[in-house]
């Protein structure tokens, strides 16, 4: 699936073919309010965090969802930090 998301690490949008599928992603339904995480999928040796709003995505390098536990909360505050 091409998909436009943030890349921190170089200050940009960019458009990436990432497969999402069961085994690279967690999905998260239990509050679709804005700001709170949809979902969070392994892509390259990163995580891309996607939110419940119409903002992009975010593909942060070197961390993964089994490093933040595959946590929702986790992820809200890793995305943060690169806001």
């Amino acid at each position: 699936m091409e998909m436009t998301l943030y890349n921190p690490q170089k200050g940009r949008l960019e458009t990436l073919d990432v497969e999402i599928n069961k085994n690279n992603t967690t999905w998260f339904n239990n509050d679709r309010t804005p700001r709170n995480i949809r979902m969070i999928t392994d892509y390259q040796g990163g995580i891309i965090i996607a939110e419940f709003d119409y903002t992009y995505p975010i593909w942060i390098y070197g961390v993964t969802r089994a490093d933040i536990g595959y946590s929702a909360p986790k992820a809200k505050r890793l995305r943060r930090q690169f806001e």
